[in-house]
């Protein structure tokens, strides 16, 4: 007998202790993913036919096209597949994720749970991995463009980092990672690693922003040339202590550097150059969807679950780790 899945009812939880409430059974789990990955209605994760057989009491589907006949679950294709852990933990840990402003950490998170620190830490990246813009528009109108420095200040690094740093006459910031952020006016904010090795701030910038953009920076001179590429470029020279002209300023992007720190020093204390993309994808979808409520915020966060990070891909070597697209 084919197996169409009835349409749930739209859930009434509104907060965290509702939610854990909710999704205490693992069946209702089930149900609700199924519900907001194929809107009620399941179909081949493998060669998508929409007629499938409901096997092992629901927990399981067949496929009934007579090519395929291939078996899957609900996760299979997502983050909380081949995971030991139940679907209840996984909602959970998606809901503390997506609602806490500034990220919960990974001991934290294994603490309200109950599981391992290891555990938690794969789960938050997997949840990370989530919630990559997988389908990134440019930005345009007015844009705000800055960079920053992330990682520990000079005077708490190791002695020999500040001994190189003295005889080479280096920069304070000569080993930190460099985030380039740029943000539209009244819409959103996109972030990323800077490698002056592979990219410039220019390449950077064209890749992320639309031709019809009136770009603002400061006066780096790494940005000169813009007004040719674009509709214009207004600089706002810190130099000479100029901050805000008129609405031209970079005041917008620099809200969004603090935050990101605050949330990298003050929750996670620190992050590795091989992993700051992926908290810094995590700050950027909570602080674009900031408007949201939580309940929504976590309901489209489980609608884009598809997509399974392997914890071998997760540990591979940092030059073989490429950033994604935010």
């Amino acid at each position: 007998m084919l197996y169409f899945y009835a349409i749930v009812p739209r859930m009434a939880f509104k907060n965290l202790k509702e939610a854990i409430k909710h999704f205490s059974d693992e069946q209702v789990c089930r149900d609700y993913l199924i519900q907001q990955r194929w809107n009620g209605n399941p179909e081949c994760v493998y060669c998508g036919c929409t007629k499938v057989y409901k096997i092992e009491n629901g927990k399981r589907f067949k496929c009934a096209d007579r090519y395929c006949k291939r078996v899957f679950s609900v996760t299979v294709g997502t983050i909380y597949e081949n995971s030991n852990l139940p679907l209840s933990t996984w909602l959970t840990a998606v809901w503390l994720a997506t609602a806490h402003k500034k990220g919960i950490s990974s001991c934290q998170l294994a603490r309200d749970l109950g599981i391992t620190q290891k555990t938690a830490w794969f789960v938050l990246h997997r949840i990370r991995e989530m919630v990559v813009d997988k389908a990134p528009e440019l930005l345009g109108d007015i844009v705000e463009v800055d960079e920053t420095f992330v990682g520990g200040k000079m005077k708490n690094k190791h002695k020999s980092i500040r001994k190189k740093a003295h005889e080479q006459n280096l920069s304070h910031n000569f080993n930190k990672t460099t985030v380039v952020g740029i943000l539209q006016r009244d819409s959103k904010v996109k972030a990323t690693i800077y490698n002056a090795s592979t990219h410039s701030l220019k390449d950077i910038i064209r890749e992320y922003v639309k031709k019809d953009t009136i770009v603002i920076t400061d006066s780096l001179t790494a940005y000169k040339g813009l007004n040719a590429e674009f509709a214009g470029h207004e600089v706002v020279n810190h130099n000479e202590d100029e901050f805000v002209r008129d609405k031209w300023h970079t005041n917008s992007i620099e809200g969004f550097f603090s935050h990101l720190k605050r949330t990298l020093y003050g929750t996670y204390h620190k992050a590795s150059p091989k992993h700051l993309h992926r908290y810094c994808t995590e700050v950027l979808y909570r602080y674009n969807l900031r408007k949201m409520t939580d309940k929504n915020r976590f309901e489209l966060s489980v609608k884009n679950s598809h997509g399974r990070l392997k914890y071998r891909d997760l540990i591979r070597r940092a030059e073989e780790n490429t950033p994604p697209t935010n």
